[in-house]
């Protein structure tokens, strides 16, 4: 797993890095069209690729920073600044639609005269440069398993919806002289926007509150456990995910208190290799005996008191 683990991110890097340069070369050249043309479906549209451009730029960022070691004071690196930059990412996308539209609102009732043929070109390029990248990161990249790349991704797609847009208005414009084209397009990509920002949000926040994986089912982990010959019982079960594609678990397993250390930690491996045929990588699991019990339920519930700076944990 760790070989093709680090393929990938090579791999994810290179692609990352191409693409940002492509993206932000071309997001220049979208925002002094849109500037020089008075469209604001191109200026949208630069908006776009400039998250795009930031998403792609977070993402190497990532990359680059989660590589690094261990520390004693970060036990598990810095693997989660991935999480926090895409969290931040989906928030600036939030802001940029949310100008976008005020922008647009001002134009419908007022449309400026815009110059089509260039808002044209610059548009049609946009497509192919989008339509390029994406051939270029659906073929190599892990779009699947990591957050950040497939925020990359999904911004790529998104913005050839964009630039469809302005081509569409562009066109409108020419045959039909239809000034408010241009302000549609611009609430349709600050739509297309806002909605990528809402689920990069969304889900990152849900790895910040350490919420269990979305693809992992916690009753299914549970009696996956309690399959294993062995155990006689599973409680105070954690799972959360510590970055993009790294998920933990930490758990109380209840055996047979005659068992030897080596026959108990026999058992433990046993569990650790059916958790990570579950996607869970990474467990710490407390063995106890029977006379041990002193909770059943499989959630625990903690309860932190503060008196006088001392911390104490009740299980109920």
């Amino acid at each position: 797993m760790g070989e093709h683990h680090d393929h990938a991110h090579t791999n994810n890097k290179k692609i990352l890095f191409i693409s940002f340069l492509i993206i932000t070369a071309y997001m220049i050249v979208e925002a002094v069209g849109g500037f020089l043309t008075n469209s604001l479906a191109l200026l949208s549209d630069a908006g776009h690729m400039f998250s795009d451009a930031m998403s792609l730029g977070i993402a190497l960022l990532a990359f680059v920073i989660g590589e690094k070691a261990v520390s004693k004071s970060k036990t598990f690196g810095h693997k989660r600044f991935e999480i926090l930059a895409a969290t931040l990412n989906g928030l600036t996308l939030i802001l940029i639609s949310i100008i976008i539209f005020y922008e647009a609102i001002k134009r419908f009732s007022n449309p400026p005269a815009v110059a089509t043929t260039g808002m044209l070109i610059v548009s049609t390029i946009g497509l192919v440069v989008n339509i390029v990248v994406a051939i270029i990161m659906f073929k190599g990249a892990d779009t699947e398993g990591n957050l950040n790349m497939r925020g990359a991704f999904l911004h790529v797609i998104s913005d050839m919806l964009g630039s469809i847009g302005a081509i569409t208005a562009a066109l409108l414009i020419m045959f039909f002289d239809w000034g408010w084209a241009d302000p549609l397009a611009s609430v349709i990509v600050a739509a297309l926007v806002l909605r990528s920002g809402f689920f990069v949000t969304k889900e990152s926040l849900h790895i910040l509150m350490e919420g269990t994986p979305k693809h992992i089912k916690l009753d299914h982990v549970v009696e996956a456990m309690m399959d294993i010959p062995g155990v006689k019982g599973v409680h105070d079960v954690h799972i959360w995910t510590i970055t993009s594609g790294l998920h933990a678990l930490s758990a109380h397993v209840v055996v047979d208190g005659s068992k030897t250390i080596r026959e108990t930690e026999s058992l433990v491996h046993d569990i650790e290799h059916k958790l990570s045929e579950l996607d869970i990588q990474h467990t710490t699991l407390q063995i106890e005996s029977e006379d041990h019990l002193h909770d059943q339920s499989i959630l625990c519930t903690i309860q932190v008191e503060n008196t006088l700076g001392h911390h104490h944990h009740h299980h109920h």
